[in-house]
């Protein structure tokens, strides 16, 4: 009985032990976690939380003494699903998420698989092509507006004219509505590339050269190798890239208030521009938080749809 019991006790000391060591661990835990936190709190789940209860009153930017804050229920969601505007701006959105995202992405794995290669100054370009990131949008804008200069003194009119042996007249870019978003859509193209260059970069560095060497045995050659080593193992690092794109995509701003500011007759009208125009330009703070709500659901719905979607593709092959 006596060595039961003492096997008992030792067996309720280790387990009170165990206790306290995770109940250590979970304080540690929150602890570390508490700035990041507090830190999404503030700036993420508040935020949202105000913008949906504004959505739902008439709440301007500067109050107006005739005009007392009120609840006014759905009335602004009514009038944004009726807003052509607003309308313009989510398909414009779509559409330049549609055309910039993989065409970014692609442009981003060459570059990245260029880099990673054995080469002279490989550390210069990968400088060099990440450069544009860490310049601010502002001011690459103005740059590519010079560029885009309607007349024949922009560079980008002069070089096709060269190609083209002055075949092409200068075109307006910025002015002409089927030619505006292309336009910014080369300029976020150009800015972004580096960005994805280097995720994907890093993913290919992780990528075990036994495989390739295995391929090589087997008798793959570059594409093959290319599609059945290097495409399977950057899986995860493309549902990243492809999704972080599509937010920054959906973002669009910058580039466009610089340039257009959502012109020529609304060719380049975004959501996050409608939003700005809205709440600063027309006071209107309901207005302009009902559209940052409808906003922030479409872009969660479409990047969770790609995330699954990708999902799905890597448990089929």
């Amino acid at each position: 009985m006596s060595d039961q019991t003492t096997q008992k006790g030792t067996v309720l000391k280790g387990r009170n032990t165990l206790q306290a060591h995770k109940k250590k661990e979970a304080v540690a835990a929150w602890l570390f976690s508490a700035p990041a936190l507090t830190l999404l709190l503030v700036f993420l789940i508040v935020p949202f939380i105000l913008a949906f209860y504004f959505s739902l009153t008439n709440q301007r930017l500067i109050p107006n003494p005739n005009l007392p804050t009120r609840i006014i229920g759905l009335t602004n969601y009514i009038r944004l699903l009726s807003d052509s505007t607003f309308h313009r701006a989510i398909l414009n959105n779509f559409y330049f998420a549609g055309v910039v995202v993989p065409v970014q992405t692609s442009f981003a794995l060459g570059l990245a698989m260029l880099v990673n290669k054995k080469l002279k100054f490989k550390n210069l370009f990968r400088t060099i092509y990440f450069s544009p990131v860490v310049t601010a949008m502002v001011v690459v804008a103005i740059v590519w507006g010079f560029l885009f200069n309607p007349t024949d003194r922009g560079f980008i009119n002069r070089l096709l004219q060269s190609i083209t042996f002055g075949n092409v007249q200068p075109l307006e870019w910025l002015h002409d509505p089927k030619l505006a978003l292309p336009a910014i859509m080369i300029l976020s193209i150009w800015q972004g590339v580096g960005f994805q260059m280097i995720i994907y970069l890093a993913g290919l560095q992780d990528i075990p050269n036994e495989l390739y060497e295995s391929a090589r045995v087997d008798g793959a050659n570059s594409w093959q190798q290319f599609f059945n080593v290097t495409i399977p193992q950057l899986r995860n690092t493309t549902i990243f890239v492809a999704i972080s794109t599509t937010i920054l995509a959906f973002k669009l701003f910058t580039q466009v208030w610089v340039l257009t500011q959502g012109g020529p007759m609304e060719s380049t009208m975004t959501t996050m521009v409608l939003l700005y125009r809205q709440g600063f330009r027309q006071l209107r703070v309901g207005y302009a938080s009902a559209i940052a709500v409808i906003f922030f659901l479409i872009v969660l719905a479409v990047s969770l749809i790609q995330k699954l979607i990708m999902k799905e593709e890597r448990a089929v092959s």
